[in-house]
């Protein structure tokens, strides 16, 4: 029950849209778009990793994983929102840079503020790999 949608431009951006545009851009590998979602403060939890603070060591972060991981997709399986405030439930798979196989199951909590993801934390099932 995968939620991403293609975005026209021609849709309003609400926080909802916003959400899954952050899993199309990763999934498309697209990190100079998923920068234009993030506010240039935002804060980034992340299992086993310190605080990631700001835009810039947010996308680092998203650089090194994607080369750590060559082939990953994610799937949103639900978004519980509340208020600028939602927990998005995700699936993902993919195979290492070594070609093993990996999959993880979590979620990630997302504040938007202003149009702009501010505040991002993951929890997942699997962290043994990191």
């Amino acid at each position: 029950m995968g939620l991403l949608f293609a975005y026209n431009g021609d849709e309003a951006l609400t926080d909802e849209r916003m959400f899954t545009l952050l899993f199309e851009h990763l999934n498309a590998r697209d990190l100079e778009k998923m920068a234009d979602l993030l506010d240039p403060e935002a804060r980034f939890y992340f299992p086993k990793t310190k605080p990631l603070l700001g835009r810039d060591q947010i996308l680092r972060f998203f650089n090194i994983l994607l080369r750590q991981y060559p082939r990953l997709a994610f799937q949103i399986e639900r978004v519980i929102k509340g208020g600028n405030i939602a927990a998005v439930h995700w699936k993902n798979a993919g195979t290492s840079r070594r070609n093993t196989p990996y999959s993880n199951e979590g979620v990630i909590l997302l504040e938007v503020w202003d149009r702009k993801i501010i505040f991002m934390s993951d929890f997942f099932k699997d962290t043994e790999k990191f």
